[in-house]
């Protein structure tokens, strides 16, 4: 195994913008992907397993709901810490972030934001700990883009709710402690509901075979006449809008993650053409691949640039809908072309375990579609700007 020499670019001094917490809540992120993740994530990648034994350490640095308040768990950060977690975990690999995402802004966030307090008092604490792992149950086999068509359904049967149907693609299912499940009603409105382990005819089958996010677990959610108590419903908020606030925050640190993707294959990239001797000369002072890392560097710093502000927005309680999905669409779209890039740098080289790149290529392929497809947020941005909607 490779040392982790990386050394995270700040073109435009960045951290100046950064407060005390928060470049002390991101170098200690920094640090524990170095030594908890970089030494083994490319053998849990060639074997296509989740390395289970990092749970621990990812609630340790804050990565389960950050911005919930402490009294709940959390570490009661702001959403610039939040992205900056991110950032550094997916630096690391993207599955390993997206166990951090889906735990704080798929789970957590909604049973913080739309449960009851009994219901956080219950399950916060657990999953912010990393004693529970949770899984956010949306997508369907037959619905993704379209997430209001879904099948999966409850019915009121008076002392309890039974659930029947199916959801695809959903990380951290095969180990997940809960599920956040989004299902309709008899009345055809979505809300939420608590599905936990145990709970006769729930199941959660692994999806194999897979060429991306090899070191993230990823399966199903299958609900056969499961009796969900009444008291599991969050009620807090209705209707699509629920589960898509969830992925506002999901998207937004992904929107910060992905840089940390692009940061690390631009560091090898670097790295490696001014150490590789071609013609007399590293192969770094040739037109050809000073234009490359220029093009890389400019991407990440105005990608930064991009997450920072959002970031203060977040804050604030202004970013909308379509400024997240501008942020997800840009840093992710970026960080894949660096990837590619990158991998050309190292040549043959590119494609081993030996470096990252290929591994985060291959991650990134899924991150450009899961929280919503490139395409589909660039027609959010058009409905933005336009006001006529594209999707129908």
């Amino acid at each position: 195994m490779r040392p982790d020499l990386f050394e995270a670019p700040d073109y435009y001094n960045l951290d100046d913008l950064f407060s005390e917490e928060h470049l002390l809540v991101r170098d200690a992120a920094r640090q524990w992907v170095k030594r908890d993740v970089s030494p083994i994530i490319e053998e849990y990648a060639q074997k296509a397993e989740f390395p289970k034994q990092i749970i621990s350490g990812l609630a340790e640095i804050g990565a389960f709901g950050p911005y919930i308040p402490e009294e709940y768990g959390g570490a009661g950060l702001d959403q610039i810490s939040y992205g900056l977690i991110m950032q550094e975990i997916e630096r690391g690999d993207s599955g390993v972030r997206s166990t951090a995402s889906v735990q704080s802004s798929l789970v957590m966030y909604p049973i913080y934001t739309y449960g009851n307090e009994e219901q956080r008092k219950k399950y916060l604490p657990k999953l912010a700990s990393g004693e529970w792992m949770g899984s956010f149950g949306l997508t369907e086999p037959n619905h993704g883009s379209n997430p209001s068509g879904m099948e999966t359904k409850y019915k009121d049967m008076g002392d309890h709710y039974l659930l029947n149907g199916a959801k695809l693609w959903i990380s951290n299912s095969p180990f997940c402690d809960v599920a956040v499940v989004w299902a309709k009603n008899e009345e055809g409105r979505i809300h939420g509901l608590i599905v936990e382990r145990g709970m006769e005819g729930f199941s959660t089958p692994e999806t194999h075979n897979k060429w991306s996010l090899r070191a993230s677990a990823t399966g199903e959610l299958i609900f056969s006449d499961v009796k969900v108590p009444k008291e599991n419903l969050l009620t807090g908020k209705t209707g699509l809008g629920a589960p898509l606030g969830c992925l506002d925050s999901a998207r937004y640190g992904i929107s910060w993650g992905a840089i940390g993707a692009a940061m690390d294959c631009y560091d090898t990239a670097l790295r490696y053409a001014k150490e590789r001797i071609q013609f007399g000369k590293p192969i770094a002072a040739f037109q050809l691949q000073q234009k490359k890392l220029a093009e890389m560097i400019t991407e990440i710093t105005k990608a930064q640039l991009l997450a920072f502000r959002l970031g203060q927005l977040k804050n604030e309680g202004r970013a909308t809908t379509a400024q997240i999905s501008m942020a997800k669409r840009n840093n992710v779209d970026m960080a894949i072309k660096i990837a590619r890039e990158a991998r050309q740098i190292l040549g043959g080289m590119g494609i081993t375990g030996e470096y990252s790149i290929m591994r985060h290529m291959m991650n990134l392929e899924s991150v450009i579609t899961y929280e919503g497809t490139h395409d589909i947020h660039l027609l959010i941005t058009g409905l933005d700007i336009t006001g006529h909607s594209a999707f129908k």
